[in-house]
């Protein structure tokens, strides 16, 4: 039984309101833990704020925050699935029946960059990539709606054979730039090599990454653990409050290079928007975040 238009449809629109509505499990687990740690008064309030809105959201089916941001979605096809249908045209059809049914409405952030003119519709909107994975057996869709306080401050900078030094001052730059306008405390992905293009992915990608998940590759784990560190010495603390919780995670992946070396870096705010699912070909759909 192939995977349908319709299934795609109702899956890219449940994604994406739930992302809105929902902080990820692991992110409010996060969250917790940087209370508990937290030696900034101040600081464990706003954490307290951000714990409770992130409950009572769910329990009252309400966004957590005015900005819905602009529809982003990331699709792996496995090579074993079998689809029906116009696949993109149906996360764009599904982004559209939120918007037309969710409630509270969303207001309107795409963008034209041309005229500044702003609606939910646009050209290129939603924003899909796609990837393959060899042998699965099921299509991937996460949604990860992107707003204004973290998209606003991310960066690339294309560098000549770096030093790991030389990348995580750079990371740093951006952390100091950006200060608490991106509504910290804030998970941080870093791509590093590819392309200009393949290195931007690779940091938005690794801002997806679940919290607890190790690095597998030593020398990213030990900079991720300095960068964090580092980070959160910054003293932005909670929305720019001040205290110990700037960061909840830096997440880093890279891939072979020349010895031009790209290096990027976004973040995700507080919220950690994100929610995926799975569709396979015998009809089960898994979520997950």
């Amino acid at each position: 039984m192939p995977v349908t238009y319709e299934q795609v449809k109702a899956v890219a629109a449940q994604l994406y309101g739930s992302a809105l509505k929902k902080v990820p499990e692991d992110t409010k687990a996060a969250l917790v833990r940087a209370h508990a740690a937290e030696t900034s008064p101040v600081a464990r309030s706003v954490l307290s704020m951000m714990i409770a809105s992130a409950r009572r959201a769910e329990e009252a089916d309400r966004h957590l925050c005015s900005d819905a941001g602009i529809p982003t979605y990331f699709v792996k096809i496995g090579t074993a699935v079998t689809l029906q249908g116009n696949i993109r045209q149906a996360i764009s059809d599904g982004f559209d029946h939120l918007v037309a049914t969710i409630q509270p409405p969303i207001l309107k952030h795409v963008t034209n960059p041309l005229t500044l003119e702003r609606g939910h519709k646009g050209r290129s909107m939603p924003l899909v990539s796609f990837d393959l994975v060899d042998g699965a057996d099921y299509l991937e869709i996460v949604c990860s709606p992107k707003g204004l306080g973290a998209g606003r401050w991310a960066a690339l900078e294309i560098f000549s054979f770096p030093t790991l030094d030389v990348i995580e001052r750079y990371v740093m730059d951006c952390v100091l730039k950006a200060g608490s306008q991106h509504c910290p405390p804030v998970v941080i992905g870093v791509g590093i090599g590819g392309t200009f293009d393949v290195c931007a992915k690779l940091a938005k990608q690794a801002s997806l990454r679940p919290f607890g998940l190790i690095n597998p590759e030593p020398i990213l784990a030990d900079m991720e653990a300095r960068l964090l560190d580092a980070v959160n010495k910054t003293g932005f603390g909670p929305m720019g409050t001040g205290g110990d919780t700037t960061a909840l995670a830096v997440h880093v992946d890279y891939a072979a290079s020349h010895g031009f070396v790209p290096v990027a870096v976004c973040f995700n705010c507080w919220i950690n928007r994100r929610a995926g699912a799975r569709l396979y070909d015998d009809g089960r759909i898994e979520t997950f975040e």
